[in-house]
């Protein structure tokens, strides 16, 4: 592959972590899924309260995926492996199917950290740097919440109205020049994200693959797809997870050879 190509299958898998139908594994059978909801509180409160206890709780999680990417039509395959430290770090790295790692890279709430290594550079730049490639009010909270299939803080207010609309539960609101929508499952496990801001021609959806799988008694997704478009930036990519660890010790090794050249 050419460099211009590694350098987009890096900012894709950057995206595939912050912001991903498709064809995924036989999904894991959870042993005690939640209860199905049919009715909901007439109390807003109290449904966001019910939505947030569905979200996956952790300290430390280690997943493995598999990675099909279209960048404006350029298609790649990869593997990602991805460790995340709640609230302080996502640490990446990409695979090639040859097995050489091509990229890595460190997020945290303040910055984002890349280095090259099909190139030899190294990118250091503030987390607003993300912004470049989709809606200007991403944080890591939302990265975090998109990796896990977890509900997103953000569009959890007062002002956002959950009801159900063609047998699924929905919820949706605008917030700041975004309008969203937000659908669940069942068990209100959220199972796809619409985001919108048509002013700045930004968009993002997210869809999760199939069933939730059991993970010590939480729900993790078995895959998902993100379409995402900023400007002239589009971007289509398959996740399918698998070896999946939750609270367990991790290291998230990150440094910079010497020779490699630093890029703004």
């Amino acid at each position: 592959m050419s460099g211009n190509i590694w350098n987009n299958l890096l900012w894709a898998g950057l995206l595939s972590t912050t912001l991903l139908a498709c064809k995924t594994r036989k999904a894991t059978v959870v042993a005690n899924p939640p209860a199905a909801v049919t009715e909901l509180s007439s109390k807003n409160t109290e449904n966001i309260q019910l939505l947030k206890s569905r979200d996956l709780v952790f300290n430390t999680l280690s997943v493995k995926a598999k990675a099909k990417l279209d960048l404006g039509g350029s298609k790649n395959n990869a593997t990602m492996n991805i460790r995340m430290e709640k609230g302080r770090r996502i640490w990446v790295s990409v695979t090639a199917l040859a097995g050489i790692e091509v990229a890595r890279a460190l997020i945290t709430p303040d910055s984002i950290k890349v280095r090259n290594n099909f190139q030899s550079v190294y990118l250091k730049q503030p987390f607003s740097y993300i912004h470049k490639f989709t809606n200007k009010q991403l944080s890591f909270d939302w990265l975090e919440s998109i990796l896990l299939g977890n509900t997103i803080p953000y569009f959890l207010n007062d002002q956002a109205k959950i009801e159900k609309t063609d047998g699924q539960w929905m919820l949706q609101g605008e917030k700041e020049a975004l309008i969203y929508k937000v659908f669940f499952d069942k068990v209100m496990k959220v199972s796809e994200n619409n985001v919108n801001d048509v002013v700045a021609g930004q968009a993002l959806k997210v869809l999760y693959s199939g069933a939730y799988q059991d993970l010590g008694g939480s729900l993790f997704p078995n895959g998902l797809t993100i379409n995402s478009m900023a400007g002239n930036k589009i971007v289509n990519i398959e996740l399918e997870y698998y070896n999946v660890e939750r609270n367990v010790p991790l290291d998230f090794p990150f440094s910079v050879p010497g020779k490699y050249e630093v890029i703004n």
